[in-house]
């Protein structure tokens, strides 16, 4: 019995077609699936084949190109083959059966089967076609170039904008931190110190500042023992010194320099001259970045700065501590005044909350998103909302929360109850 080799030599051609099929479906899932931060790492470790990876997918574009082309090129040359064998063994019928078996074969073997394994083993699959795909990108690189020049004049024509990134490296970051923290893979403090460090840049010193309502000066035309009297029962270690006006600060007073004065004096404290001890303050403006601040901070190897406005008015104080409670969340030492910020009420949940909280605060506290774009504090953000000064007892809703003003102080409010608003809890 001899074998019929007109029929063998296209069924053979077939296989081969729909093996390279699988090839291009697999590379693709695999080479988009693979994490190039993990690829980085490997590469750096002199991994065999990772630098390949990290170089496709750099170029994202002309990958993907390349390995549709090749794809759509061997299912197309798979498909015209089995026509013409089904025409030759069927006669009328051949289309029908053609387009059926061929639909059937290529979505199981060439599409569904390569891209469940390389999804399930993304990193594995990369690594071994990476050199194969490297030199389909660079043998359809010319067609691929032509390719892209026709999409993206045609996207151009209907307005579409196809140039750069659609997410900065920072919103990536962010989703790749939320995605890991809402499988479990990351823990909410961990999460709250990764999103710390990412908001740096987009926060400015008044974002996190001391206001100057809440700062401790001293007097510098105060007699000396009455100055080291409040410099040392002071939390603070530094000090700002004013004359005749709060707005003229003259120095910084470090409450270890007092130390050391009062030591050198014998403990006499009347004899010590402040003017000597005190340090230049370093004003800074509020729109400073507070990455900047830190690396100011650093390069100036001070911990300490107070915040001017446009027109040289004091608004504050900024720390090396505020900034870096930014990133771990509050620190607190054993000289810290407890000061009430958020705590649970009793009823329904809900929670009172100083006005003063800064509202980046309380999103961290309770894990919620109140924007804080158009005000700092939680006080001024139902002040905004609400367009006016709240009375006691009014009750506003909005950004998913419902806020009660439970004290009010002149125009300040200062304690407010907060809670998930009724409407979001019947959603839940």
């Amino acid at each position: 019995m001899s074998l019929d080799w007109t029929l063998i030599g296209p069924v053979l051609m077939i296989i081969g077609l729909l093996c390279l099929s699988a090839f291009f479906s697999g590379s693709e899932t695999s080479l988009t699936a693979t994490s190039r931060a993990r690829m980085l790492q490997m590469e750096r470790d002199k991994h065999p084949g990772a630098a390949v990876v990290n170089k496709l997918i750099g170029d994202g574009e002309s990958l993907l190109g390349s390995i549709l082309l090749g794809n759509n090129l061997v299912n197309i040359a798979a498909s015209m083959i089995a026509g013409q064998l089904f025409e030759d063994l069927l006669g009328g019928n051949s289309v029908l059966w053609a387009t059926l078996i061929m639909t059937f074969t290529v979505l199981i073997f060439a599409e569904v089967l390569p891209k469940t394994y390389a999804l399930s083993n993304p990193d594995r699959f990369a690594l071994t076609v990476a050199r194969p795909i490297l030199l389909a990108v660079k043998v359809f690189a010319p067609v691929v170039r032509a390719v892209q020049v026709v999409v993206r004049g045609t996207l151009r024509i209907f307005g579409a904008n196809v140039e750069g990134p659609v997410l900065s490296a920072h919103d990536e970051l962010r989703g790749a931190i939320a995605l890991h923290h809402e499988e479990g893979g990351v823990v909410k403090d961990d999460r709250d110190m990764l999103g710390g460090v990412l908001d740096l840049r987009e926060l400015t010193v008044d974002d996190i500042m001391v206001h100057r309502k809440s700062i401790l000066m001293i007097d510098a035309d105060k007699k000396p023992e009455e100055i080291v009297t409040e410099a040392l029962h002071s939390p603070h270690t530094r000090l700002p010194l004013y004359r005749e006006d709060t707005e003229n600060i003259v120095g910084i007073l470090h409450v270890r320099d007092i130390a050391r004065a009062l030591h050198e004096a014998d403990g006499d404290a009347s004899v010590i001259d402040i003017d000597a001890l005190r340090r230049e303050p370093w004003f800074v403006p509020e729109t400073t970045e507070v990455l900047d601040q830190l690396n100011a901070f650093r390069e100036k190897r001070e911990h300490f700065a107070l915040v001017v406005d446009e027109y040289g008015a004091l608004m504050g104080l900024v720390t090396l501590e505020d900034i870096l409670e930014e990133i771990v969340g509050a620190i607190e030492d054993e000289h810290d005044i407890a000061v009430e910020g958020i705590q649970p009420d009793n009823e329904n949940g809900s929670w009172l909350v100083d006005g003063a909280v800064p509202i980046r605060d309380l999103n961290r506290a309770l894990d919620w998103e109140l924007p804080d774009e158009e005000a700092v504090t939680i006080a001024g953000l139902v002040i905004h909302e609400a367009q006016t000064i709240p009375e006691r007892g009014q009750v506003f809703q909005f950004h998913g929360a419902r806020f009660e003003v439970v004290e009010r102080r002149r125009n300040q409010i200062t304690r407010l109850r907060v809670s998930v608003s009724p409407d979001e809890l019947d959603a839940l």
